[in-house]
């Protein structure tokens, strides 16, 4: 399994090492996400510790996975968001933003959640959003594809 991750991302990033943080809220599907990149399948799985502070150092790239039905932790999302963008070991970090769960009734679009997250306010450093269902597979890859072509081209 894990040399399968691992050629999945030698040929998105080629020999380039690269530390990519997932982050998000609990339940907005970042295990989800990281399942379906590994083995092309969805497995259950439980909450993720929470003591991301230790993950932070020499982090090139972040991608926060957010729950698109989720409307009513959208603030609560935001705000986690935009503490990470202020950590000082991840200043210089690229961020992908992946609007999760889009196959879900009532779920924002890109626009929506980009207005949600006020990510207008990101002046700073390289980020880009994508409509994503980890469930389905969809947007994922391309996704990824952006992420890395912004670290190959050197990033923020």
């Amino acid at each position: 399994m894990g040399l399968m991750f691992s050629r999945l991302f030698s040929s998105l990033f080629g020999n380039k090492e690269a530390r990519i943080l997932v982050l998000g809220l609990d339940n907005a599907g970042k295990t989800t996400i990281l399942y379906r990149l590994q083995m092309g399948e969805v497995v259950s799985t439980i909450p993720s510790w929470p003591y991301w502070r230790c993950y932070f150092p020499n982090t090139q790239a972040i991608i926060y996975v957010v729950d698109s039905s989720d409307t009513d932790r959208l603030v609560i999302a935001k705000e986690e968001f935009h503490a990470i963008l202020e950590e000082e070991e991840l200043k210089g970090a690229v961020v992908l933003i992946f609007a999760n769960k889009q196959d879900l009734p009532g779920a924002l679009d890109d626009a929506a959640v980009t207005e949600a997250l006020e990510l207008h306010k990101i002046k700073n450093r390289q980020w880009s959003i994508f409509k994503a269902s980890a469930i389905k597979g969809e947007g994922l890859f391309e996704g990824l594809d952006w992420l890395s072509n912004t670290l190959k081209a050197g990033g923020s």
